[in-house]
């Protein structure tokens, strides 16, 4: 019995330092996240002000309206990032799916139909902006749905931990 005991310590603790060196890894990534949305929102938020009040030669709106949408994607997925409540989890993790549903979509589009869709921040998948609305949302929510950023948000309840005596008490009844 004291072999078994042994054994699954050694796994836990192993278990624990590769989680502990992901967590280390992840960690920063919701700090990036949280600094590159909203200037990201910034950019696409004007982009789609200065075409719609500025410029007029704009015959074509779909693009301006799909830059807005984005910017408030953005913007949206910053208040999930920025504040650890579990609400602001489901928020950031509904405006992530869309945004990358939404960069997909129109990403293809922009191929088989390029002057409908225009210079939109989606276009060929994000290319005016370094594909960035391409993969910064794939990237926030492996973020989100990260065992420990769960936790972080209350989404999931913390694990009791279970010392070999307890363990031993449990099987025992």
């Amino acid at each position: 019995m004291t072999n078994q005991v042994k054994i699954e310590s050694v796994a836990s603790q192993s278990s624990s330092e590769r989680d502990h060196k992901w967590d280390s890894i992840l960690s920063p990534i919701g700090y990036i996240l949280a600094v590159s949305y909203p200037v990201l929102a910034l950019s696409t938020g004007v982009r789609a002000l200065f075409q719609l009040f500025i410029r007029d030669d704009i015959v074509n709106y779909f693009p301006v309206i799909m830059s807005g949408v984005a910017a408030l994607c953005y913007l949206v997925a910053t208040i999930g990032f920025a504040y650890r409540r579990r609400w602001t989890w489901w928020l950031s993790v509904i405006s992530l799916g869309f945004e990358t549903l939404m960069t997909l979509v129109i990403g293809v589009w922009s191929f088989v139909d390029p002057p409908f869709i225009g210079s939109t921040v989606w276009r060929h998948f994000g290319e005016d902006y370094g594909y960035f609305p391409l993969f910064q949302p794939i990237l926030g929510l492996a973020w989100l749905l990260w065992p420990q950023t769960l936790r972080a948000y209350q989404v999931r309840r913390q694990r009791p931990a279970f010392g070999p005596d307890q363990t031993r008490q449990s099987e025992s009844a």
